[in-house]
């Protein structure tokens, strides 16, 4: 009898989605990875490219797709401000258009489908630490909106579809997450920090760096991934998912030069314009339902990532 799972994952050669794509096809799942290599490289994924279970197509996601699957990850969009900004236009039609063509193919084939949705539907909070009730503060026309409203219009059309046509959902919201495969330039903290360590410049620091965020390793998110899928159809979410460990920003620079025995000296620069001040999940529901809590401390999730970086300036020079 065949039993293998047909499993779209959309996004798939990104820094989530190909670490996704590759336990899937450990799960015994088909695999079929879509990504249009805004963000996401061939390189992230090359080592799947012989697998007989896994096909790789360059597809939009703001257009309509048309394949036969039982389940879909929806990971297409840039997720970092640096990318994300790029193209305000093209993030917010990734977030909507992309969610409306994803939850249409589901429709048609039926298909379980997850919402990789974001902390940053709550804004710069006032309430800490975030719980799923909480709504949001979130600025509407701001330079982070494209990414912030997209990623809560995505939300809505989602349980929209639930409630309307009867689709099996699932949302998550995930914090910051980190680990190999993360786009060096990016703009996000730990890679930013690590290749600048590694390369003995200066560390440039946002603001006065204490502010707060919560890293998650990529290994512990993808678990929790795999579990929320696995939910009864009443499980829809959203559900936080992210390491509830709180760390400054000046913390973690201070834990990267001590790591990489880095010569970097800290700078400070002007905060950018809606930067949250504080940004830490309360996982109650994850470790309620899914038995799941993230188990891999900052250092031990920064010793590889630490090493994936140095091999890539390596190759690179």
């Amino acid at each position: 009898m065949y039993t293998r799972k047909r499993i779209l994952v959309t996004g798939g050669s990104g820094f989530l989605g190909s670490h996704l794509c590759e336990r899937l096809l450990r799960e015994g799942d088909d695999v079929l990875c879509l990504d249009n290599f805004f963000t996401g490289t061939k390189d992230n994924i090359l080592h799947l490219l012989d697998n007989p279970h896994f096909e790789l197509i360059r597809h939009d996601v703001t257009f309509p797709l048309y394949v036969e699957v039982d389940e879909i990850y929806n990971l297409a969009c840039p997720a970092s401000p640096i990318h994300y900004q790029f193209d305000p236009v093209q993030t917010t039609k990734t977030c909507v258009h992309g969610a409306i063509n994803m939850l249409g193919l589901a429709k048609r084939v039926r298909a379980k489908i997850f919402q990789a949705s974001t902390s940053e539907v709550y804004g710069d909070p006032e309430v800490h630490p975030q719980p799923e009730s909480y709504w949001g503060s979130v600025n509407p026309i701001g330079r982070r909106s494209c990414y912030d409203e997209g990623k809560r219009c995505a939300e809505t059309l989602f349980f929209d579809y639930h409630r309307q046509h009867k689709l099996r959902i699932k949302v998550a919201r995930i914090f910051n997450t980190y680990g190999p495969r993360m786009h060096p330039n990016d703009g996000r903290v730990v890679s930013n920090f690590i290749v600048q360590a590694l390369q003995n410049e200066p560390i440039t620091i946002y603001g006065d760096g204490r502010q707060t965020r919560s890293f998650c390793y990529v290994d512990d998110l993808i678990e929790a991934f795999i579990r929320l899928m696995s939910t009864d159809d009443e499980c829809t979410g959203p559900m936080n998912l992210g390491n509830p460990g709180e760390f400054t920003i000046r913390e973690l620079a201070e834990t990267i030069i001590a790591m990489t025995g880095s010569a970097s000296k800290l700078t400070f620069t002007q905060l950018p314009s809606d930067d949250p001040m504080q940004r830490k999940p309360d996982i109650s529901l994850a470790r309620k339902v899914l038995d799941w809590e993230p188990r891999i401390s900052l250092e031990q999730g920064l010793q590889p990532t630490i090493a994936y970086f140095e091999q890539l300036l390596k190759g690179s020079q």
